[in-house]
């Protein structure tokens, strides 16, 4: 079993904010995530001469889309290590929905969205699993 095809990868943005949650003065228990996350970073200017600021919470998400892409093709690899990534997805997105619910520091449009991200991917992962199931149940019976 491929431990890399097991892991659910959204675990690392969910890592990233936890890890900007901490630096909050206050931590975990801080009401500023949403302040810090969105003050620019950086910026560009479009070419239609539009400054463009680019915050951490627009990096953070830029990187969790791209991850759940990943973890959505994972979602068709074999049975038993799917099975397995789709087991850790759902205690990640527990985890995640405690840390929403209880924690100051993530409520946050950005946090929410990243356990959203989360959530698709738990749900897509079963529903692909259920569905590639049902079409070899199918191929078999057809014999």
């Amino acid at each position: 079993m491929n431990a890399f095809a097991a892991t659910p990868l959204l675990v690392l943005p969910a890592l990233a904010y936890n890890l900007f949650a901490l630096t909050l003065s206050g931590g975990l228990f801080s009401k500023l995530a949403s302040e810090r996350l969105g003050r620019p970073l950086f910026s560009f200017t479009t070419s239609a001469g539009v400054v463009w600021p680019v915050t951490f919470s627009d990096l953070l998400l830029t990187v969790a889309l791209v991850v759940l892409f990943i973890e959505l093709l994972k979602s068709t690899t074999s049975r038993r290590t799917a099975i397995i990534n789709h087991s850790l997805s759902m205690l990640l997105f527990v985890a995640l929905l405690v840390e929403l619910l209880l924690l100051p520091a993530f409520a946050s449009s950005t946090f929410f969205l990243i356990t959203l991200m989360v959530m698709l991917d738990v749900l897509a992962g079963f529903i692909v699993t259920i569905v590639a199931s049902r079409r070899e149940i199918d191929l078999r019976e057809d014999r």
